[in-house]
């Protein structure tokens, strides 16, 4: 799970994100020889070096005269609110290249225990699968790539996060929201959420002092906006998925999305609603990454309640989590050493009815299911994007995505660069949130948008 949330969000921050700040076209701009300079100044990157930056700017230059930008095609180049200079660009777009030779690795650690990324498959129903993997060529090559990521991200995509932000700190205001609810992931003992890395609880009305444990009987679902039957809304346990499609009606219904509320106010999930839950809790190694990066930038701490603090929560708490797995990897070692080498324990399917809570790299998760006669008789499950890209709901309240954008200032309405900022902080996936099929021949439709 640590090394899902590194890859997660390495990937994240540098090929759904970064060019949202970064001008890639503007760095063939650069000076080769500043731009060595400046990325000596603000990162310990193992590569480098005025001809290391002349050969990236040539492949970039290759991308432009070919008239294809290969990934980098679409963007709003040239855009106004781009205020990188040539240099920072051209540092940025180096390190997008090499986080994706990175992102390769860091997805090995799946499989060294017999996963793939992003769904554990070893993960099974009484313990894991990968038996057989737990021996000392494994857990090494595990500590490997585990050693690798965590230098990247301590010396390279922090310096990278502190540097394009000291060139956006206005975006400390924009883009912000008022709840925030994580479950808590990483449990270190079998007391959970006691234990949990990453504490449980629920934030209202950005109160730090204020952060409760979240309990899963305060949540419910709304469709008086979704296209689904009805308007009633549900918790969990008694919710119903009865696709119901209508015209697009901001004033009535207008998405697939169901909206999920916690005592009936609408959440942000994810990297920032766990890092201000972490830190209101008084986790000392989340202050201090917070800390010291609000003080690196000369920032409030009201300013992470932002498009900027939730870019920033995502990077700060990979830190916290890879900090950890070395001490989890050294655990998994000691045990084997000891002979405590169980990975499964036996069970069988009762009637009853039960909820799993976690968090997971996007935000909460969590799964509710009712089994009867041995059978599941209804299961329903809350994901992180439906949390965040959820409609109004009947009282008009309005879901955390679209709380964010209100206000958000906008150069060119042709080319809305500072939406897609705030909807990709929050790394949206539709794709969990909704599942669409023909209900006549269960084909699943796959449309592609030009």
């Amino acid at each position: 799970m640590g090394a899902q949330f590194q890859h997660d969000h390495i990937v994240h921050f540098y090929h759904l994100h970064a060019l949202d700040w970064v001008d890639v076209v503007n760095a063939l701009k650069a000076d080769p020889k500043k731009t060595a300079a400046l990325a000596d100044s603000v990162s310990n990157a193992p590569w480098g070096g005025a001809a290391y930056y002349k050969q990236v700017a040539q492949r970039l230059q290759t991308f432009v005269d070919s008239g294809q930008l290969g990934p980098f095609t679409n963007g709003y180049w040239g855009h106004s609110a781009y205020k990188l200079p040539p240099e920072a660009n051209l540092m940025a777009a180096a390190h997008y290249i090499e986080a994706l030779r990175l992102q390769a690795k860091t997805a090995r650690m799946h499989a060294v225990f017999g996963a793939k990324n992003p769904h554990l498959q070893s993960l099974a129903i009484g313990g894991v699968t990968c038996v057989k993997d737990l021996n000392p060529d494994r857990i090494a090559e595990f500590m490997y790539l585990w050693k690798e990521s965590q230098d990247f991200i301590e010396k390279v995509y922090i310096p990278d996060l502190l540097a394009v932000a000291s060139f956006y700190k206005d975006w400390g205001a924009i883009g912000g929201t008022s709840n925030f609810l994580a479950w808590g992931e990483f449990p270190v003992t079998d007391k959970e959420p006691d234990s949990l890395l990453m504490p449980r609880g629920v934030i209202m009305k950005r109160n730090l002092q204020g952060v409760k444990m979240a309990q899963q009987q305060q949540v419910t679902e709304h469709v008086a906006r979704s296209w689904y039957d009805g308007s009633k809304d549900r918790h969990p346990f008694k919710g119903e998925t009865k696709p119901e499609h209508g015209d697009y009606n901001t004033n009535k219904k207008y998405s697939w999305l169901k909206a999920p509320r916690y005592d009936g106010e609408p959440c942000e999930v994810g990297p920032l609603a766990r890092v201000l839950v972490a830190y209101a809790k008084g986790d000392k190694a989340t202050q201090t990454v917070v800390n010291k990066t609000l003080a690196d930038l000369g920032i409030p701490v009201t300013a992470l309640f932002s498009t900027l603090g939730r870019t920033a929560a995502r990077g700060l708490e990979t830190v916290v989590i890879g900090q950890a797995m070395e001490g989890w990897i050294n655990e998994l070692v000691g045990n084997l050493k000891k002979g405590n080498d169980k990975t499964y324990t036996p069970w069988k399917m009762k009637d009853g009815m039960g909820y799993g809570l976690n968090d997971v790299p996007r935000g909460s998760l969590g799964h509710w299911v009712q089994i009867e006669k041995g059978k599941i008789k209804n299961y329903q499950y809350v994901v992180p994007s439906t949390w965040n890209l959820g409609p109004r709901d009947a009282k008009g309240k309005m879901g955390p995505v679209e709380e964010s954008l209100i206000g958000t200032p906008i150069a060119d309405p042709k080319r809305p660069l500072e939406v897609l900022r705030t909807v990709h902080s929050f790394d949206p996936c539709i794709a969990c949130a909704v599942h669409v099929i023909d209900p006549d021949s269960n084909q699943v439709y796959k449309v592609r948008v030009t």
